[in-house]
C-alpha cells in the first residue's frame, strides 16, 4: 500500500511539475512579447514617409515651403498658402501615415476656396527633423500656430482641421491655443482605446507611451466643432467618435457617412463639409467657385 502510495505521490508530482512549466513558459513567452511591442510600439503606431517632397513637385502653385523652429530646437517643415482678404487659414495636421505631400489635393481644395492653408510635417516626417512622438507632435503644433500669429494671422481666422492621429494632435492644440474653429475627422477618444480594442489581450493602456488622450481634452475646447465620422470605420470604431463628441460643447455638428470605412477621410465630400461649417460658423461670404 505504500509503495502504491508514493508511486500515485510521485505521478502526481510528475504531472503538476509538468503544468508549472507550461505555465511558466507561457508566462515568460507574454512577457516577452510586452517587452518587444513596448519597444518597438512607435514603430507600430507611426508610419512617415521621407520622400522630401516641394510643394511645386506635388503640383501646388503659390504655396512656400517654409521651417519652423520648436522650442526645443527641431526643424519642422511646413507648406504655406495665403488666405484670400477675410477668409480664415486652416491648420492642417495629417494622420500617421505619409506626409503632407501625400495630401496635396486637399490642401488645394482649401485654397480654391479662398482659404489659407498651413500643412504642417511632424518631427520625423517629410524634411522635418527629429522622431516621433506624441509630446514633440503637440509642441509642433504649438509652433505652427505661433508661426501663423506673428505673420498677421490672427487667431479669429485659424481654423484647424485633423485627421484620424491628426485628431488628437489638433484637440490638444485647441485646448492650448485660442482658434476660431475645429474640424475632426475620424477622431478617437484616446489613441489607447483604439489599441486596447485591437491588442485585447495585451496591458496596453500600461505599455503605450503616445495615448492622445483627446477625451482629457475636449471639454476645454470653446471652439465650434465638426465631427465627421464613416460609420464602417475598421480602424478608429465609428462609437468612439460619437463618444467624443457628446463630451464636446456647444455648438458642435455631428456628421456620420453611411457605409464608408476610415478612407472617407480623403474624400473631397470631407473637405467640403468642413469649408460649409466653417462658412456657417464664422459669418463668412460664401467663397467664390
Amino acid at each position: 500500500m505504500e509503495l502504491d502510495a508514493r508511486y500515485d505521490d510521485t505521478g502526481e508530482t510528475g504531472v503538476i511539475a509538468t503544468l508549472r512549466f507550461v505555465a511558466l513558459a507561457a508566462a515568460a513567452i507574454y512577457v516577452a512579447i510586452c517587452i518587444f511591442m513596448y519597444l518597438q510600439q512607435r514603430s507600430l503606431q507611426y508610419f512617415p514617409a521621407n520622400r522630401g517632397l516641394t510643394p511645386l513637385g506635388a503640383g501646388l502653385q503659390d504655396v512656400s515651403e517654409e521651417t519652423l523652429t520648436t522650442s526645443d530646437g527641431e526643424a519642422i517643415v511646413a507648406w504655406f498658402s495665403e488666405a484670400k482678404p477675410g477668409m480664415p487659414t486652416v491648420l492642417f495636421f495629417h494622420g500617421n501615415g505619409g506626409e503632407i505631400g501625400d495630401r496635396a489635393q486637399r490642401m488645394a481644395y482649401y485654397m480654391s476656396q479662398g482659404f489659407g492653408a498651413l500643412f504642417v510635417s511632424y518631427r520625423g516626417y517629410g524634411k522635418s527633423s527629429g522622431t516621433v512622438s506624441e509630446t514633440g507632435f503637440v509642441t509642433d503644433a504649438v509652433t505652427a500656430h505661433d508661426w501663423l500669429v506673428k505673420r498677421g494671422v490672427i487667431p479669429e481666422q485659424i481654423v484647424v482641421v485633423g485627421e484620424s492621429l491628426g485628431t488628437g494632435v489638433s484637440v490638444q492644440l485647441a485646448a492650448k491655443k485660442q482658434i476660431s474653429a475645429l474640424a475632426l475627422e475620424a477622431p478617437y477618444t484616446s489613441a489607447a482605446d483604439v489599441a486596447a480594442g485591437i491588442y485585447w489581450w495585451l496591458p496596453v493602456r500600461l505599455l503605450m507611451k503616445d495615448t492622445y488622450e483627446s477625451k482629457a481634452f475636449i471639454a476645454s475646447i470653446k471652439a465650434p466643432l465638426l465631427v465627421q465620422h464613416g460609420d464602417a470605420d475598421r480602424i478608429i470604431p465609428v462609437e468612439q467618435g460619437r463618444s467624443l463628441f457628446a463630451m464636446a460643447n456647444e455648438p458642435k455638428e455631428l456628421i456620420i457617412i453611411p457605409n464608408e470605412g476610415h478612407d472617407v477621410i480623403h474624400e473631397p465630400a470631407i473637405w467640403a463639409r468642413e469649408i460649409a461649417f466653417f462658412v456657417k460658423q464664422l459669418g463668412l461670404k460664401r467663397p467664390a467657385q
